[in-house]
């Protein structure tokens, strides 16, 4: 399903993506490395499908906060038609 809304990659959020998967490349196998690749690509799905149904932050009214794990918690901000 093709949606209306794009993502735009911030370079603070590739730096922080980066962070992540180097200390997951240090710390656990690769399938496990493989799931949580699996599982963010299905969270940012959901969110450019639409992008209002995760709450609003309380550290930030301009960010919503999908949780794709215990550890990790996807920020994002909608503009327009652009997902940040």
């Amino acid at each position: 399903m093709d949606s209306e809304f794009r993502i735009f990659w911030t370079d603070e959020a590739i730096k922080n993506l980066e962070n992540i998967l180097d200390y997951l490349g240090h710390h656990w196998t690769q399938r496990e490395i493989e799931n949580f690749r699996i599982g963010l690509s299905k969270q940012i799905r959901l969110i450019q499908q639409n992008p209002n149904m995760f709450p609003i932050s309380l550290y930030n009214s301009r960010l919503r906060r999908a949780f794709l794990s215990k550890q990790t918690t996807i920020f994002y901000e909608v503009s327009g038609k652009i997902i940040f």
